[in-house]
């Protein structure tokens, strides 16, 4: 892919929204990063605005654009709305933003995103088999790759773990809120780990999250079969997924585009 359409990533978050073209060979950023706060209310058409701001003066004419949501999202719809506004539940996103964009988008879900890059360039680089991409935050998201396919809104961190979802167990805001040593944290972890490794048998599991940066103080005390590592990409992966997304998504309608002679 020329340089003229490397395809641009944006990911959209609570505080702010962050773009920049994605180098498809390197799964760098093309060019500097640009990032402005998220409207305050963050509602559909007031981000919608904000992303058309940063396409008109980061992407090139013509390229392609994922956009990243905090929520689950099923053929560009979004379904849910955790830390978005409520008004989110239900928009066709994809829609709305072609419509102030005027090109083709592709929605995805920000863990998704971001565990898909992790696969194409990151810690799972060439790994086949499952990849399941974990990160631990204020919840728990994840991404499920196989043979480097996403397969989108697993919301594992919603699986049941001692009679509740798993993140309200688990997730780094918990150990943070109950002052967790990382051994107590680990066991807790371990009981996490093991039930995905039961449901799913993976070959690797990616941990991401701002606490990946400390794993070495936890992840050598899970208990589990399967290998796991850190994350490498941190905060470009969201970027970095959407932007591939996309590109793989016209490169797709390309291909299947009939052009019927007169």
């Amino acid at each position: 892919m020329t340089q003229s359409t490397q395809p641009f990533g944006i990911d959209f978050g609570g505080s702010g929204i962050k773009g920049a073209p994605v180098d498809l060979v390197t799964g760098d950023f093309a060019a500097e990063r640009s990032r402005v706060d998220t409207p305050e209310g963050g509602k559909p058409e007031a981000v919608a605005k904000v992303v058309a701001e940063l396409v008109a003066t980061g992407a090139a004419a013509g390229a392609p654009v994922g956009v990243t949501v905090p929520a689950i999202v099923t053929r560009g719809t979004v379904k849910s709305a955790a830390n978005i506004d409520e008004a989110w539940i239900g928009t066709d996103a994809v829609k709305l933003f072609e419509r102030v964009l005027d090109r083709d988008v592709v929605v995805v879900n920000d863990a998704d995103a971001a565990g898909l890059a992790e696969v194409r360039y990151g810690a799972a680089k060439d790994q086949k088999g499952l990849v399941i991409v974990t990160t631990l935050g204020t919840g728990i998201g994840s991404a499920m790759v196989y043979d480097g396919v996403l397969v989108p809104n697993s919301e594992l961190g919603h699986l049941e773990m001692n009679g509740k979802d798993a993140e309200k167990h688990a997730a780094n805001s918990i150990r943070e809120k109950k002052g967790l040593s990382w051994e107590d944290w680990a066991k807790r972890l371990t009981t996490y780990y093991s039930m995905l490794e039961f449901l799913f048998s993976p070959e690797l599991f990616v941990v991401g999250g701002g606490v990946s940066k400390n794993a070495a103080k936890f992840l050598p005390l899970l208990e589990i079969e399967t290998p796991i590592v850190p994350a490498t990409l941190r905060n470009t992966a969201g970027i970095v997924g959407a932007a591939v997304l996309a590109a793989e998504a016209t490169r797709h309608h390309q291909q299947t585009t009939t052009v019927v002679q007169p």
